[in-house]
């Protein structure tokens, strides 16, 4: 990777990272010498003024000169919204409600086409965002509807309407697991002097799946993802959730053959698997285990709509109508969301409802909630 393509300068990326590194290496010290992944990687990405998510490096663009670390569906074509919007739309006229909520808001490009697609329907627009960097990036990009725009960094009392999270779920820590061929291991972070290590210790925890574990395959587990769902589903009045994520299933995302984990780091649009370098300055991310959400939603009293692959979901919202009428230059753009091998595939979407019963548009024809 080239020194100068950079989320922000060295000189800044040294004087956001040193004073994190101090700040991980007394939370090794205060928990005794080890510290487990996700509390590392809640550090990591959210600690207030350092963090990746908490430091005003610039996260989303659609390429590295830009000095952004990876792209997200609405920056990469407009009409990831609009054939979004479809879906929406249905489901805020079922609820009976124009309250729009979007967790993680990221640039404010999915809030401002949504807000512009869908127009008056939308009577309020709420940003659950904890960054405070990215919270005034979006209000500076969403001026325009600044009325109708509120941000919250915890949940109401009651939502009623229409919950959206765009890849949400897979910067929620995660647990770390290792088998060994005889006994499981809790992967935790310790300090080794000059940097940090992975260090193992003996745990009762266990993936939902039990069998077929290759010795030396490390996996995530996600209870605060799933925390995070049954948690949403307790404020759920009249409403409708749809989440857009990477993953699989479990019976997918525990295969033997993927004995390495999905663990994986974002910078400068390169990848690199060690969460333990360039800390705070580089996305950590999992892919998420879709049944988990599932069933932390059934169990919460959801009904799940649907799931199936976000090219399906495009397809069935009307994208290819909507490339058709659009210009060459964005055509192109759009078919990277729904190419299996680029976003049609490695994409999902899962719907979830509750007080609410209506044949949800992005799942009628395709619907995969049979593989959760």
């Amino acid at each position: 990777m080239l020194s100068t393509i950079r989320s922000m300068s060295d000189g800044e990326s040294a004087s956001l990272s040193m004073p994190l590194q101090q700040r991980i290496r007394a939370a090794i010290q205060h928990a005794g010498g080890w510290l487990p992944f996700d509390r590392f990687m809640a550090l990591a990405l959210y600690e207030p003024g350092l963090g990746y998510y908490a430091n005003h490096g610039r996260k989303f663009g659609q390429m590295p000169d830009s000095g952004s670390d990876f792209v997200t569906a609405p920056e990469m074509s407009p009409l990831f919204a609009r054939a979004l919007a479809v879906q929406l739309r249905q489901a805020l006229d079922a609820c009976g409600g124009g309250e729009l909520w979007e967790f993680g808001a990221g640039s404010g490009a999915l809030a401002a086409q949504l807000l512009d697609d869908l127009g008056d329907l939308v009577t309020t627009y709420h940003v659950m965002e904890l960054s405070a960097p990215l919270q005034e990036r979006q209000a500076t990009r969403l001026q325009a509807w600044a009325r109708r725009v509120q941000w919250h960094q915890r949940l109401p009392e009651r939502i009623d309407g229409v919950v959206v999270g765009n890849e949400v779920l897979d910067a929620m820590p995660v647990q770390l697991l290792r088998w060994d061929g005889e006994q499981w291991f809790e992967r935790g972070v310790c300090d080794a002097g000059e940097a940090l290590a992975w260090s193992d210790r003996p745990t009762v925890l266990r993936p939902p799946v039990q069998e077929g574990f290759v010795p030396g395959t490390v996996v995530e587990i996600h209870p605060q993802a799933e925390a995070f769902v049954r948690t949403l589903a307790a404020h759920m009045g009249r409403a409708a959730a749809f989440f857009i994520d990477y993953g699989f299933p479990e019976a997918e995302y525990y295969h033997p053959q993927r004995s390495g984990g999905t663990l994986m780091c974002h910078r400068a649009h390169r990848a690199d698997a060690n969460p333990l370098v360039d800390v705070g300055q580089k996305d950590i991310t999992a892919h998420v285990n879709f049944s988990g959400i599932a069933l932390a939603a059934q169990d919460a009293g959801l009904e799940v709509l649907g799931y199936t692959s976000q090219a399906r979901f495009l397809v069935n919202c009307g994208l290819p109508g909507m490339m058709q009428s659009a210009g060459l230059k964005e055509g192109v753009a759009a078919q990277r969301l729904i190419n299996e091998h680029e976003m049609g595939e490695l994409f999902k979407v899962i719907g979830l409802a509750r007080c609410l019963s209506f044949d949800a548009l992005g799942f009628r024809v395709g619907d995969r909630s049979h593989r959760l």
